[in-house]
């Protein structure tokens, strides 16, 4: 109905019964037809069928949408109708110096409850079309009795193409047990979320509590994933009370959710006087990594990004990300180019002059590697070289390669060469004005060849998931957080520097696969779990530091530091000049060889953030 049809259709309802509420009360009082053509009935029934549609227009009783009427739509009809009837009073007095109390008091009871009724019977109407859908709605739980729980359950009743019908509030304010907000009861705490989800026959759970810190937070998401029912989060409770969002935007828990790190605030003047203003250049910039430091690093207002990358695919959907997204005062340039091409990575770094090198381009998969050590050797050892010895003879002042954990004491060719490409720069970083650092960080939830999105296929297939080990651990990190403290721990570099990212507590793989099947709405029996064995150059528990590197201080939060000295420029270049003519076997040997040799602390103090 267009609204020029509701307002016509809302005036001359009620002009019906406004002229019937005065007519019957004075009806009810003499009930004689002759008294509606007196002088004082005649005027009385004007001026009320004008008075109320000014208040009704005043109080926004045609603008209303009645079927979701509460009470602040109650008032505004009880004020327009009382109004309405102290004008009649006054037209009355003028007319005939007398005031019809006991007529006006019944026209003002039934006024109020036919205009009340007609507008409220909307809401009854709505209401039991609702419950005629209950039952092919879930029954939802929701987690936070407080304003955003408020504000959920309101919008899940006035919206029933949600499909989800509140049952039950848990919250551990113990004060709030047993009372009620909108029909729906507070039962109880959330430490017995499984009792209360089998007892009620829970099929959603909604975590309705957005200022919870986020280590509990999580906590609570991993209580809520064990029930096996689908748990979301809510959006902003900003955009829930403005109208931007509504509950059909909830967010699904993500594995992410379960890491349980509450983020670190960044030293944005540091990271400011690095990067608003200057050119930037991203290697690998269409990778996982690499994409989002570009994302990072355009939130700083660079002058210009140089995005770097050999798959030509990848770096066209990064950049046309960024022109829909950054400002037009930034200046994107998209750089097909392998790293490994050493006279094509001076020209790019000669032609733009960057002020920081983020060298994210590298071979990552370590079976892949093991089986191609020749192509990891080429990429991640000589590409790192041609890019670093690129920023050391045109003065970058600031190089940050990604490294990964895979480069403490590794038995694979991965870990190897990565190692292999710190100590590149940290030999270059001796005699060179161009300040080197490595960042070393554990696996990236979501990457490319991340084991997330494997078994994300695996359980729309119906399963199996496969894991190598059931004691096999690794460290995780979200992309956005990785690539933050990698911008981060570039403002820290003095130069030659390892830094390492805390990483929190190593997880299970078998843990992270089970919390998967429950994110996906199954029960741990219904995906099988197989165990095929370790790969070729897997380690069981990946490592962040050497014991003698670790230091018992953060140089800043969730950010170590070691200085790694293993090896001289003359043996270095020794291996690099044999590494290429050198058999297969013999190559592995020497590159895993050389990556388990000891480090030298460097002790924090010698650090500042510049």
């Amino acid at each position: 109905m267009t609204m020029k049809k509701r307002m016509t259709m809302l005036f001359a309802l009620d002009t019906f019964i406004v002229l019937s509420s005065i007519f019957f009360g004075y009806f009810i009082l003499k009930p004689d037809l002759s008294i509606f053509t007196t002088k004082v009935v005649i005027a009385s029934a004007i001026a009320i069928a004008l008075a109320h549609h000014f208040f009704a227009w005043r109080y926004g009783l045609y603008r209303k949408v009645w079927s979701y009427a509460s009470i602040g739509e109650l008032e505004a009809i009880f004020k327009a109708v009382t109004l309405s009837i102290i004008v009649v009073a006054g037209i009355q007095l003028l007319l005939v110096q007398h005031i019809s109390m006991r007529a006006l008091f019944l026209t003002w009871m039934l006024h109020l409850l036919l205009i009340g009724g007609s507008r409220l019977s909307w809401r009854v109407v709505r209401d039991n079309m609702i419950r005629k859908h209950t039952k092919t709605m879930k029954r939802t739980l929701i987690i936070g009795a407080g304003q955003a729980g408020t504000i959920v359950v309101r919008q899940m009743a006035n919206n029933p193409e949600s499909g989800m019908q509140p049952v039950a509030f848990l919250d551990d304010d113990r004060r709030k047990h047993g009372l009620e907000i909108h029909g729906v009861s507070i039962i109880g705490s959330t430490k017995n979320i499984a009792d209360y989800v089998s007892d009620n026959e829970i099929d959603k759970i909604v975590i309705a509590i957005p200022s919870m810190p986020k280590s509990e937070m999580t906590a609570l998401i991993q209580r809520c994933v064990k029930t096996g029912v689908k748990t979301q989060t809510i959006p902003r409770i900003e955009d829930l009370m403005t109208g931007k969002v509504s509950v059909s935007d909830m967010q699904d828990v993500k594995i992410e959710d379960l890491l349980g790190r509450d983020e670190v605030k960044l030293d944005m003047e540091a990271i400011e006087s690095k990067l608003t203003g200057k050119t930037i250049m991203i290697t690998g910039a269409g990778g996982s990594i690499g994409s989002e430091i570009c994302r990072q690093v355009s939130q700083f207002h660079p002058s210009k990004l140089v995005l770097v990358g050999h798959g030509e695919n990848s770096i066209y959907l990064i950049e046309r990300e960024l022109k829909e997204k950054v400002s037009e005062a930034i200046e994107l340039v998209a750089v097909i180019a392998d790293v490994q091409d050493r006279e094509r990575i001076f020209g790019i770094v000669e032609e733009h002059s960057p002020h920081v090198i983020y060298h994210a381009a590298a071979h990552k998969h370590v079976p892949l590697m093991e089986s191609n050590p020749r192509e990891a050797v080429k990429n991640n050892i000589f590409g790192t070289k041609n890019v670093a010895e690129a920023a050391d003879t045109y003065g970058v002042p600031h190089f940050v390669l990604v490294s990964t954990d895979k480069a403490v004491n590794p038995p694979n060719v991965m870990g190897a060469t990565k190692r292999f490409a710190e100590m590149i720069i940290q030999n270059l970083a001796r005699n060179s004005q161009t300040k080197f650092a490595a960042v070393r960080f554990g696996n990236v939830l979501g990457s490319r060849g991340s084991v997330i999105p494997l078994f994300k296929h695996q359980i729309q297939q119906g399963g199996p998931i496969t894991v190598t080990d059931p004691k096999m651990t690794r460290y995780f990190m979200t992309i956005p957080e990785a690539s933050r403290l990698v911008i981060q721990a570039g403002t820290l570099a003095r130069g030659g520097e390892v830094f390492v990212l805390d990483m929190g507590e190593p997880v299970k793989i078998v843990d992270l696969a089970k919390n998967l099947i429950r994110l996906s709405g199954y029960q741990d029996d219904e995906i099988e779990i197989q165990y095929s064995g370790i790969r070729p150059g897997e380690k069981l528990y990946e490592e962040l530091m050497n014991p003698n590197e670790r230091q018992s201080d953060y140089v800043f939060p969730k950010i170590y530091i070691g200085k790694a000295t293993p090896i001289t420029a003359l043996e270095l270049q020794y291996v690099l000049d044999k590494l290429p003519e050198m058999q297969i076997d013999v190559m592995k040997e020497t590159l895993i060889g050389l990556a388990n040799r000891k480090v030298v602390e460097l002790k924090p103090e010698t650090l500042t953030t510049a």
